[in-house]
């Protein structure tokens, strides 16, 4: 049986060595890496207005464990669900997609005050946007 430090150390040598991870895998880890940071852009948003995930979802026409699991990183949102979030927000969604990198911003609808999370496509060009991590579920 091979340990996870075995198993990480080969596929870092792999990478190292030029050598592709699997697409499918590849797809699913960019997925996964979306996901998070549209529920870290909710989650900054939602913060930074001062209300809770229940009045969150009172106003999105969702449920509490909805928001809680989205901002978790849990669920990709489809683009109407996105719409009511930034309704719901008082806010204009953006998605800026540049090279290999994806910005989300959730902002005043003046413009003013963006609350962003960000990412490179790849885990060793991934860098907390701000500083922040992964922020626990709150209601």
């Amino acid at each position: 049986m091979v340990s996870h430090a075995r198993w990480k150390f080969a596929r870092d040598e792999k990478v190292a060595q030029g050598i592709a991870e699997d697409p499918e895998v590849e797809r699913r880890r960019e997925e996964i890496s979306l996901a998070f940071d549209l529920g870290q852009a909710v989650y900054d948003r939602r913060v930074g207005l001062g209300i809770s995930q229940t009045e969150l979802a009172r106003r999105a026409g969702m449920t509490q464990p909805q928001v809680s699991k989205l901002e978790l990183g849990g669920t990709v949102p489809t683009v109407p669900l996105l719409a009511r979030l930034a309704r719901a927000m008082e806010a204009m969604f953006r998605m800026e997609l540049f090279g290999s990198s994806i910005r989300v911003t959730f902002t005043d609808l003046d413009g003013d005050a963006p609350e962003a999370a960000g990412r490179a496509s790849r885990p060793e060009e991934s860098q907390a946007v701000d500083g922040r991590t992964p922020q626990a579920a709150q209601g």
